[in-house]
């Protein structure tokens, strides 16, 4: 617990600082201050306040302009300043003048729709591919939202008086897609554009300095880097920011600050993390490239620590023979994980749709960990191998029961 900092954070002005240094202080400027070297946790739900005039005021204050009160904080779901030393840390490091935190990234990108629906603004422009559930909440209408899909050349002729929003994903998931971030925010003119960094983290590329005007992380991913912590993140501008707070204090979707904790702590070794997993992936591409077992390799020049490709055979017999390499949905974090898109993060998506933006059937994605490169590549030839053999398996170093699932059920998976 912390009494002492129980205000949000704001950032202070300093002068520019190197990305990695920025990484390892940011939202932790005020620790030396309070006496402090760890960034606490304030797991408070609820703040004394012995004027109700004074907090009627600071509600009416929120209510109106969704800034942040003045204070300690009324209550969790409208602010916490564990999150807010997150929320500031993210900002920074993305170059934007806010950030708001959310309990996943579906959670964030909810709020980024509903506050664009609020103004009146419903339709949306994206680009495939995007994550799977990110696909089925535009296009299922769940929130009233209408989409039109196109390529990054089409955005201009698909915007309407009634766009609020264009989203892209850069990388992409699954296929690695790279866009221009900075011609099609030309090309959307005055409507925002979205992008999704989750993929590249700003370690490798930060949208706001190419025109994008809402960046969204899962960071779920390589922000919280070790598989443990779950939680989303808008980086905007303060004004947008103010409208997201709002969103959030009536929808209920707040990050917890133990995930605030964890996920600050995350972003210290954040640069460290990516860089040696990208340097390994790199590797790895290159490796499966050269490989006869493997028909094709998608790998951004950007870099990251994203691998994608796709196989001659059959892709479920290689998920099924690695051992080192863990068979698991979600990415960024330190060990490696595989999985079959078409089964599991992009099966929520129409058939057609999927194979159309490149997620086919024999694709496989791997998020690359910080494990010895050798060690991987000898775990990936073993299971090429088996599969171009048409053999079982090599014994597995770990197993685990396999659930059936009731019938009908299968789309319902949708990891990241």
């Amino acid at each position: 617990m912390d009494a002492e900092a129980s205000s949000p954070v704001s950032p202070a002005p300093i002068r520019s600082r190197a990305f990695a240094t920025e990484a390892v202080h940011a939202g932790r400027d005020d620790l030396a201050s309070l006496g402090l070297h760890a960034a606490p946790i304030d797991l408070s739900t609820t703040y004394p306040s012995y004027d109700s005039r004074a907090e009627a005021e600071r509600i009416d204050a929120f209510a109106a302009t969704g800034a942040r009160p003045d204070g300690p904080p009324v209550y969790a779901r409208l602010d916490n300043p564990t999150t807010a030393r997150f929320e500031t840390a993210l900002a920074r490091l993305e170059g934007t003048g806010s950030a708001v935190a959310f309990a996943s990234g579906m959670a964030a990108l909810t709020a980024v729709l509903l506050a664009r629906a609020g103004a009146g603004l419903r339709h949306v422009v994206a680009v495939r591919p995007l994550y799977g559930c990110s696909d089925h909440l535009l296009g299922a209408g769940l929130l009233g939202t209408e989409v039109t899909w196109t390529d990054p050349a089409g955005v201009f002729d698909a915007l309407r008086p009634d766009t609020g929003l264009v989203m892209i994903e850069t990388p992409a998931n699954p296929t690695l897609a790279e866009i221009d971030i900075q011609a099609v925010a030309h090309s959307c003119g005055t409507v925002p554009l979205l992008v999704d960094n989750t993929f590249a983290t700003p370690v490798l590329q930060r949208p706001a300095g190419h025109g994008a005007r809402i960046v969204l992380h899962s960071a779920t991913k390589y922000l919280g880097g070790h598989g443990d912590v779950m939680g989303g993140v808008v980086a905007c501008d303060e004004e947008f920011a103010a409208t997201l707070r709002q969103v959030r204090f009536a929808t209920g979707g707040v990050l917890h600050p133990l995930a605030g904790y964890l996920l600050l702590r995350g972003l210290s070794t954040l640069s460290v993390r990516v860089r040696a997993a990208s340097a390994t992936a790199a590797e790895l591409a290159r490796r499966l490239t050269a490989d006869p077992r493997v028909a094709r390799v998608h790998y951004p020049r950007l870099g990251g620590a994203m691998v994608s490709f796709e196989v001659h055979g059959d892709p479920h017999r290689v998920i099924a023979g690695v051992g080192l390499v863990t068979p698991a949905v979600s990415l960024g974090s330190v060990d490696t994980l595989i999985q079959h898109p078409a089964s599991i993060s992009h099966r929520i998506v129409d058939e057609g749709d999927r194979r159309a933006a490149g997620v086919g059937d024999r694709l496989l994605r791997m998020s690359v960990g910080l494990e010895d490169v050798e060690d991987l590549w000898a775990d990936l030839d073993q299971a090429l191998s088996a599969e171009a053999a048409g053999s079982p398996p090599a014994a597995r170093t770990r197993t685990a029961p396999r659930r059936q699932e009731p019938a009908g059920q299968e789309r319902q998976r949708a990891g990241r």
